[in-house]
């Protein structure tokens, strides 16, 4: 990905005119899969893979409505560059932990996002993050690349022991979509399920997970995966953190595909090191796209960078929401995936 203080100022292309019609203008900062398509509006796609804060303001001023990536900051600052014409945000992740959302109800900015089509993507990657951990993968692949492999030979039998996830159980701490997908798949192991949610969910609790809704507390002392699927609010800022890792099983995994600030990085680094838990899969990080220190060289955490949705199929579909909700919010009618913020 390019470097942000490294992308020169974009120049704003003239609006596009049909018989005198200004037409609205749909701005995508970012390239994506496939192309956003609204009628009757000029789409403004932007070529950089990110841009920097002030070009990112300058490229969406005047926009109508703008396709916004999980990265982008939706506040004041930003509202009040692109203008008072704004009529909404289409936000290209399920998350919204990005956007002022009390702010842009306030000055009547529609927000929108993508849930459901990151949900079995982001599912594969938790999955595929957990199986790379128990079974050392990322370590072995090193190894098998290495000179020393040829040079060793057939290795002894005791060497690059994995943990086995048959029959164990998983704990899913925020119980939405993408945490039923990932504890779906842990049939196939034979895993039991437990899960932490604010109410009880029927889904998780019915066949086939037959899950049983648990404390976060109990939760960390049974599981040997603890999976994370909540969103980031206040609440849960450092739910996982020094306490919680303390709780978990020395042969225990942890997986956190969800927002990286969820997990005290800093208490993770210190854990693993210590060998309090087995190993950590992650695909999001506390102050994205750094790593806490020291948390690169560990041999017992796997990572991947925020690639969680990263499937083209579902990345072609998100890319059919936000126009379908960008083209709604033009036409004045209730958009697919319109986020109703709290009062």
């Amino acid at each position: 990905m390019n470097d942000p203080s490294s992308e020169s100022a974009v120049p704003l292309p003239p609006s596009a005119m049909t018989a005198g019609v200004v037409r609205p203008v749909v701005v995508v900062p970012h390239p994506v899969p496939g192309a956003v398509k609204v009628e009757k509006a000029e789409v403004r796609q932007g070529e950089h893979g990110k841009l920097s804060r002030p070009d990112l303001l300058e490229f969406c001023r005047g926009a109508s409505v703008v396709v916004s990536m999980y990265y982008n900051r939706i506040d004041a600052e930003f509202l009040n560059a692109v203008g008072p014409q704004l009529k909404g945000v289409c936000n290209y992740a399920v998350g919204f932990d990005n956007i002022d959302l009390k702010l842009c109800r306030e000055r009547g900015v529609i927000i929108t996002n993508t849930p459901g089509a990151v949900t079995e993507g982001t599912a594969d990657l938790a999955w595929a993050l957990l199986l790379a951990c128990a079974r050392r993968l990322v370590v072995a692949d090193r190894f098998a690349r290495s000179p020393e492999y040829a040079q060793r030979g057939p290795l002894g039998i005791t060497e690059f022991l994995g943990t086995d996830l048959t029959g164990r159980t998983m704990l899913i701490v925020g119980a939405g979509r993408i945490g039923y997908a990932t504890a779906l798949r842990g049939i196939g192991w034979g895993m039991r399920t437990l899960y932490v949610a604010r109410k009880t969910h029927l889904d998780f609790e019915l066949a086939p997970l037959a899950a049983r809704r648990v404390t976060l507390d109990e939760g960390l002392r049974e599981a040997d995966v603890v999976s994370v699927h909540t969103p980031l609010t206040p609440e849960t800022r450092h739910l996982i953190d020094a306490r919680a890792l303390s709780l978990m099983k020395p042969t225990a995994i942890l997986i956190n595909t969800a927002r990286g600030p969820v997990v005290d990085e800093t208490a993770l680094v210190n854990a693993l090191r210590a060998g309090t838990i087995w190993g950590a899969g992650l695909d999001v990080f506390e102050h994205e796209p750094r790593l806490a220190d020291g948390l690169a060289e560990l041999d017992n955490v796997v990572l991947s960078p925020h690639i969680g949705s990263a499937e083209t199929k579902y990345r072609l579909m998100m890319t059919d929401m936000v126009s379908a909700n960008a083209a709604a919010i033009l036409a004045g009618t209730p958009p697919p995936n319109r986020l109703i913020p709290a009062d």
